[in-house]
Order: C-alpha cells, then sequence, then structure tokens
C-alpha cells in the first residue's frame, strides 16, 4: 500500500478538490472541500488546520501545483491526481474495511 491508499483510509484524511466550482459540481468525491487553485492561498490557514490533506483535480495537474504551493508554505500533502483516481482508491479501501 503506498502513502495514498493509506492516508484515504483515515477517517481524518480531507479531500481538497481544486477545480473550478462548475468542475466540482459535475461530480466530485463526497465529503471533499472544494478549494480552487485561483483562491487556495487565500485558504491557506484553513488548509493547514486540515492536518492531513489529499488533494485533487481533473488529471493531477492543478493538484500537483497545489501540492508544491502547499509544501513550500510547511504544510503535508499529497498529490491524488485526479479526482476519479482518488475516489477509486477511497472507494476499494472502503469496500476492503466493510
Amino acid at each position: 500500500m503506498n502513502d495514498l491508499e493509506t492516508l484515504l483510509q483515515s477517517r481524518e484524511t480531507k479531500i481538497v478538490d481544486v477545480r473550478t466550482p462548475n468542475e466540482f459540481v459535475g461530480g466530485h468525491i463526497e465529503g471533499s472541500i472544494n478549494i480552487p487553485l485561483q483562491v487556495l492561498p487565500q485558504h491557506i490557514n484553513d488548509i493547514r488546520a486540515m492536518g492531513q490533506v489529499v488533494l485533487c483535480c481533473a488529471s493531477g495537474g492543478r493538484s500537483a501545483i497545489a501540492t508544491d504551493f502547499l509544501k513550500a508554505n510547511g504544510i503535508f500533502c499529497i498529490n491524488g491526481g485526479s479526482w476519479q483516481n482518488v475516489y477509486k482508491l477511497k472507494t476499494k479501501d472502503h469496500a476492503a474495511s466493510n
């Protein structure tokens, strides 16, 4: 199991989706938080308070930028890539634990 899968098993992990609100409304992971990449710097203290964070977007590009930015500001986070990838891993972990 990799670090991403381990984090997704924890109920403490927050999933932050950095896509636009319109993209988010079109489909997202239940319980994920939408903070678009463009406004991420304005929410750095909110994200810092979340603890364990997995970032996702449409393909992994924007979440990679967000991950680099947050790590540069001392926040532990992992780039989960596309939200569909994170959903698959989270669902797989959830199904295995039932």
